[in-house]
């Protein structure tokens, strides 16, 4: 099980790079998806998933990421096949094959317990990633590409730096040099502690680089503005998700070693950073796309400061972890629709988009609330359960600046998103209404939905996944 969560999405991936038809490309992704989360449900269900000696296994925290992810991923790709048929004259073999390929890789990195392997992973992601920025194939997409890969590869070097260094704290300790997981974990107590600060300080900027924390978050704004709103929904949704997994791997080790503290104060300081760079860039923005891009700036801040605060505010961390994951997929896919319809992204282009296409204009103002944090969706449920424990462990500076923050955002996201859906068209943009295809709207109104859902009941094998992961990464 623990190989075809892998393998079976890249076969996908192979057969569609070598089938000629352009038509049946996106339905094979759909099929693709499909079977996937299959195989995910059954290896959610087993007590255990695990291959290679222990270098691959689904435990809770991987468990939690691969069927959030694979949430998004079903309903991106039930949404491609009529996006793409709105795009006859590009080829999508490149874009179905890397979404296939890009799923196979989410399998690997959910799995991953070897931080070599988890490396291999994440750069997977990128290149499997990079081609879905470009597929409009405009000087901008180009652009945004290679910006995307020159800061991910920064990160990625960072990383790899950052696990020589853990391993070199093992060996200067004493022990056995390896990068297992449960190796680095039992070893952790006896690590050398210089080396062992330096690798976290590393790793958590090489990783952080890949969620789109601040300063690293550069490559966002470009990337999620030029690609397309389904690809930009999987960047924000399942890639930064991997890359927070990464991190939490990593905070384990701390944890283990007894260094929580100190593995708690880089976290606190990048995701109040992340928050304030995210409000400060958000006001008077015009492009929406963008926008959004910064609202992924700050919500990766959150999943920061949630564990950086500990306590029960890791729970809540994971959980908006899955909420972010399903807002975002809505606010983007939205956003691709009502792009499509005006040509632009810019407010100056597109107001009013309520009367043009209503029911994505909907969804996507929905989805702002959703995603500002108000109830009764989910992103309210875990950020005040982020914001409880800030205030119960007597962190009350960090729970003031976290609201005034939120505050911020809503306010920043309120002027752009409000004007692009309720703002009165310009004398020359028409008014008429453009057919909306079911297939363009329901995957996002399932994920609002599931939303909707999180934030009034948890499901109890949910809740109980979010209790099990949050364990893990307390410790004893």
């Amino acid at each position: 099980m623990a190989l075809a969560l892998i393998l079976v999405p890249w076969c996908f991936a192979a057969i569609i790079f070598a089938l000629r038809t352009e038509s049946a490309r996106p339905w094979l992704v759909t099929a693709g998806a499909v079977v996937e989360a299959v195989l995910v449900v059954i290896a959610l269900v087993l007590s255990e998933v695990a291959a290679l000696d222990g270098w691959l296994y689904l435990d809770a925290l991987g468990k939690l990421v691969l069927g959030t992810t694979t949430a998004l991923l079903v309903a991106a790709a039930v949404y491609l096949p009529a996006y793409l048929a709105q795009h006859p004259a590009k080829s999508n073999r490149l874009f179905c094959t890397c979404v296939m390929a890009f799923a196979g890789v989410v399998g690997l990195m959910t799995q991953a317990h070897h931080l070599g392997v988890l490396w291999v992973g994440l750069e997977a992601s990128t290149l499997a990633v990079a081609p879905l920025v470009y597929f409009h194939r405009t000087p901008r997409s180009v652009e945004a590409m290679w910006k995307y890969l020159l800061v991910g590869s920064v990160g990625i070097a960072l990383a790899l730096f950052g696990s020589f260094l853990l391993g070199y704290a093992v060996l200067h300790g004493g022990g056995t040099p390896s990068l297992l997981l449960p190796d680095l974990i039992a070893n952790a107590p006896k690590m050398s502690r210089p080396w062992l600060h330096a690798a976290l300080l590393v790793l958590f900027v090489g990783y952080g680089t890949k969620m789109g924390l601040a300063p690293m978050h550069t490559w966002k704004p470009d990337a999620y503005g030029e690609a397309p709103g389904v690809a930009s929904s999987l960047l924000a949704g399942a890639l930064t998700n991997c890359a927070f997994l990464a991190v939490l791997r990593i905070h384990r080790i701390a944890v283990a070693a007894g260094e929580v503290e100190f593995a708690r104060r880089p976290l606190l300081v990048l995701g109040l950073l992340s928050m304030l760079v995210a409000g400060v860039f958000m006001a008077r923005q015009k492009d929406y796309m963008r926008l959004l891009a910064y609202s992924s700036v700050e919500h990766m801040g959150i999943l920061a400061l949630g564990i950086g605060i500990g306590g029960g505010a890791v729970f809540g961390a994971l959980l908006h972890m899955v909420n972010n994951a399903q807002t975002k997929g809505t606010v983007f896919l939205t956003a691709g629709n009502i792009q499509r319809a005006f040509g632009s992204k810019s407010i100056e282009d597109v107001r009013g988009a309520i009367r043009r296409v209503p029911v994505s204009a909907a969804l996507f103002l929905a989805g702002f609330f959703a995603i500002t944090g108000p109830p009764p969706f989910g992103p309210f449920l875990s950020e005040l359960t982020i914001l409880t424990s800030a205030v119960d462990r007597g962190q009350i500076l960090v729970a003031g600046a976290f609201l005034v923050l939120l505050a911020v955002v809503f306010v920043g996201m309120g002027t752009t998103m409000l004007a692009v859906v309720q703002g009165t068209p310009s004398a020359s943009e028409t008014t008429e209404r453009r057919p909306e295809p079911l297939a363009l709207v329901a995957p996002a109104a399932c994920l609002l939905g599931l939303v909707l859902v999180l934030g009034v009941h948890i499901p109890e094998p949910l809740a109980a996944l979010l209790r099990e992961a949050a364990a893990e990464l307390e410790g004893p």
